[in-house]
């Protein structure tokens, strides 16, 4: 059966809080684990890797409601035999490179905005700068 991890494990290992887990399986974006005679949850590696693609989808800003209809696809079969899948892979692609080209855009911003900010606190500009008031 492989590796088991209890939901403390799979809290640390995936980012995921625990009680952002249980609030995933009471809504069905994640199956319901096998629990142990105590009734603590047991996880399974592809439980991990479920969770760890929740994350990322979650940081594209894809909502929880979306994400249902993504996690339940056959992950293990090759991506471009479930065409879902692949449509939904690269549509978040593409999101994801305009996001990065957003967050570059503000970078290049604020760093001219520093650059400006530290050459107006030379010494010598400022000095100049006082006497022309």
């Amino acid at each position: 059966m492989g590796e088991t991890f209890s939901i403390k494990q799979v809290s640390e290992r995936t980012g995921l809080t625990e009680d952002a887990i249980r609030y995933y399986e009471k809504i069905g974006l994640l199956p319901s684990p096998k629990r142990k005679e105590n009734g603590h949850r047991v996880y399974h590696i592809e439980d991990a890797e479920i969770m760890e693609l929740i994350t990322c989808l979650k940081k594209t800003g894809m909502s929880l409601e979306d994400m249902k209809a993504y996690v339940h696809l056959p992950f293990k079969e090759n991506i471009q035999s479930v065409p879902e899948l692949n449509a939904m892979l690269q549509n978040y692609r593409q999101k994801i490179t305009g996001q990065i080209s957003d967050l570059q855009r503000i970078l290049r911003f604020i760093d001219d905005k520093l650059s400006r900010n530290q050459s107006l606190l030379n010494p010598d500009k400022a000095a100049s700068k006082e006497s022309e008031a």
